[in-house]
């Protein structure tokens, strides 16, 4: 059984689905701690009301974020990776270097296409008729680690963001624990 921290920075829906996997049967990984930079994130309350334990960490309180990541660091439980959830800050060096290829991001395009924070608005406003999720390990770069997983999502005629964003978040609840499952089961994690 594999021990995760879920880095998240929102509403928490996909650490709900990552919660709900590791209370399956056949689960091996538990989470065991959240990390979250925002104090009023909705994924804070979930958390408590799974009796998940939370460190939040106001990024503004510390000199630089290899500071700030160095307090997460002390403040871990013992855990085997690092899973961003709608995690909103770029990873640096503290962290990668603590975790190198154990720290696994959730990206809601097919990446190499529409890095960064606006991958759905940037498909749907290119027109494309299919984008996706993907799954890939963190590096240095804004999206740019190694590919583990993709699914793709059509983009429907007469779609509307807000009906790609549902479509891509429900893709989403699916893929990311089924590969976090597959990766701790192929010993990558």
């Amino acid at each position: 059984m594999k021990a995760l921290a879920v880095f998240a920075s929102g509403n928490g829906t996909n650490f709900e689905a990552l919660f709900a996997a590791s209370q399956a049967q056949d689960s091996n990984f538990r989470i065991v701690v959240v990390v979250c930079d925002r104090a009023r994130a909705p994924v804070i309350r979930k958390a408590a009301h799974h009796q998940i334990p939370t460190i939040v960490v106001n990024f503004r309180d510390y000199a630089d974020k290899a500071a700030a990541e160095a307090h997460i660091l002390t403040e871990l439980p013992p855990v085997d990776a690092l899973i961003l959830a709608g995690y909103m800050r770029i990873i640096g060096p503290t962290l990668l270097n603590a975790f190198p290829r154990r720290i696994i991001n959730l990206h809601p395009a097919l990446l190499p296409s529409f890095p960064g924070r606006q991958g759905i608005k940037d498909a749907f406003d290119y027109g494309v008729k299919v984008t996706g999720v993907t799954v890939h390990y963190v590096d240095a770069g804004i999206d740019t680690g190694e590919i583990i997983a993709q699914d793709p999502v059509r983009v429907l005629p007469g779609m509307t963001l807000a009906e790609l964003e549902a479509a891509i978040h429900r893709q989403e609840h699916h893929i990311f624990p089924e590969t976090v499952k597959k990766l701790i089961q192929e010993g990558a994690i």
